[in-house]
């Protein structure tokens, strides 16, 4: 009898303990997809305290839920890994939606508008900025056109009164109007000042007299940028607001934030400690303050293991884009004789932090778009690789874009164990002009190779690179399996033997991606353990037809285990 009444005992205790441990959030109804080789699908999955408790069959996490237990039903609907925004820029984000968003423009005369009408509600000597033009995009192009950009003419007429910068959308020019050249004290007789700028890495447009066009190219930048009055600290908060939002309602639950400033870091922190920080954050250092990267190289890297705010990598920006004929080549552009790009970063520099940064124990993620770029990154890696005798899987150096690449140096990638962190959406939207640009060759044999890569061996980190895209990662997605612009053009896809499968889209935007920040076990996947974040789908990307991906929405975001977006409240 005392047998009995022990055992009855045991069981009670052992029942109340699982009672203890309900789920907080239960997922179910629909597919999901963990990537996680040994389980690639479940049905629903537990989640408590921000962490993944259950995956498997509706029946496998019933015993989780309780009267406290939230579910959410999919109805249908598809469940992911949280995607990781593989390399944007944060602020930049938040920013592009607090100035002119020049992105959908279809004209430099639609630009001229936009900024008259910027310009007749400012007051007098107040900056009009803006972002997101591209040329290359344009439907109707200007009359006039020096080396493939227009002149500032038609724009400083309409803002006589308020100094203009409108940066390109890939961030590595900017156009100016006359006022902003006067203040900057930029003109005819300054020659010796644009020498002295392009032989730093830069380049002022000029027109047959000598007299600036409006186009500052690369560091060049500088000369205006470096008299727009700095933002306050209220619009940086409201920035980083709009950031955030904008990252929750296109799915994305963890971001790379590609070369942060000091007070961009200082601002993370701040949102971290007021528990502000609505997604995860790996933070990558700007290369460009070097008093900010040797402070953080002597403090060492700050890693979050709860998978908020990392800091432990810094960014290079050793070249410039396409787009504006500043990405170093081997060869000179098709479309501009004798024309190399150019170097924005001293080799010697990267070589200098590579080695300083694996002595740290810092990851060094180097812009590099050109095929001369990419390879004289990959030399300087591979040297300080050699010197440290580091092994492959510790280091995880990237290269940020990867564009374009020489074909010999394609299989170095893997055997340096060097990432790519490309940018799908890039060849959609650059592929029709960037043959102009490299020619046919060059384009099927080195540019967009992401198949190449995988195969060779590499782990492809991908993401939309915003604001210079929009942080949409749908778009991304049907990128990198179709090889298509937006448009759908052209049938088959350009290059198609590069389009990536659905599960390496699925997994370069999740598990590789967090592999990219060295946080493969504690995000990427869907396993228990893991954070729970999540990002559910209208639609199920992985069976729909092709044409279908574009019209896919974001349902619901789940990030550490709380909705923290909801299509259905907006």
């Amino acid at each position: 009898m005392n047998r009995i009444i022990l055992l009855v005992v045991v069981i009670a205790v052992f029942s109340c303990g699982k009672k203890e441990l309900p789920a907080d959030l239960v997922i179910r109804g629909g597919t999901i997809y963990t990537v996680d080789p040994e389980k690639p699908t479940a049905e629903a999955i537990a989640i408590r305290k921000g962490t993944i408790v259950a995956v498997g069959t509706t029946a496998d996490v019933q015993p989780f839920i309780t009267e406290e237990t939230q579910i959410l039903e999919l109805n249908g609907r598809t469940a992911t890994p949280g995607f990781i925004e593989g390399h944007g820029h944060l602020m930049g984000i938040g920013y592009n939606e607090l100035e002119l968003d020049l992105m959908k423009a279809k004209s430099f005369d639609e630009i001229v508008s936009m900024v008259k009408d910027a310009a007749e509600k400012a007051k007098p000597g107040e900056w009009i900025t803006g972002r997101g033009w591209h040329q290359d995009k344009w439907t109707v192009k200007p009359e006039r056109q020096i080396k493939g950009f227009p002149v500032h003419d038609a724009l400083s007429a309409v803002s006589p009164n308020n100094p203009v910068f409108l940066r390109h959308a890939s961030g590595h020019a900017g156009f100016a109007n006359a006022k902003a050249m006067e203040m900057a004290g930029v003109n005819q007789l300054s020659r010796e000042k644009l020498r002295q700028e392009a032989a730093e890495g830069g380049e002022v447009i000029r027109d047959e007299r000598g007299n600036p066009t409006g186009l500052f190219n690369e560091r060049a930048q500088s000369l205006i940028a470096d008299h727009i009055p700095e933002n306050t600290a209220e619009r940086d908060e409201e920035a980083l607001r709009l950031a955030m939002r904008a990252c929750l309602r296109n799915g994305i639950t963890s971001f790379h934030d590609a070369g942060a400033s000091r007070e961009a870091i200082d601002l993370y922190h701040k949102f971290k400690t007021d528990g502000k920080l609505a997604l995860g954050l790996y933070v990558m250092i700007t290369g460009g303050d070097r008093d900010l990267v040797y402070e953080w190289f002597k403090k060492g890297p700050e890693i979050d293991t709860t998978g908020w705010l990392t800091v432990r990598s810094v960014k290079l920006h050793c070249d410039g884009a396409l787009g504006s004929r500043g990405a170093w080549l081997l060869q000179p552009y098709s479309d501009r004789a004798e024309w190399y790009g150019m170097a924005t970063l001293p080799m010697d520099t990267v070589l200098k932090t590579s080695r300083e940064a694996l002595k740290y124990g810092f990851q060094v993620c180097s812009h590099a778009i050109g095929d001369r770029a990419n390879r004289e990154v990959l030399d300087r890696y591979e040297l300080a690789l050699k010197e440290a005798k580091v092994p492959l899987a510790t280091h995880r150096f990237r290269i940020e874009h990867a564009q374009h690449i020489d074909p010999a140096d394609l299989p170095r990638f893997a055997s340096l164990g060097v990432i790519p962190a490309m940018q799908a959406i890039h060849m959609s939207s650059d592929r029709p002009w960037a043959i102009d640009r490299l020619g046919e060759k060059r384009i099927v044999e080195g540019a967009y190779m992401w198949q190449t890569l995988l195969k060779s061996g590499a782990r492809i980190v991908n993401g939309t690179d915003a604001p210079v895209e929009p942080v949409n990662p749908i778009p991304c997605f049907y990128a990198s399996v179709t090889r298509k612009t937006l448009q759908g053009q052209p049938d088959g896809g350009y290059e198609p033997n590069e389009k990536m499968t659905r599960e390496q889209a699925l997994k370069s935007y999740t598990l590789d991606a967090a592999f990219g920040a060295f946080e493969e076990r504690l995000k990427g996947s869907l396993q228990v353990g893991k954070r729970a974040d999540l990002t559910i789908f209208s639609q199920d990307l992985m069976t729909i037809p092709e044409d279908k991906i574009l019209s896919t929405t974001v349902s619901v975001v789940v990030v550490d285990g709380k909705i923290a977006y909801s299509g259905d409240q907006q």
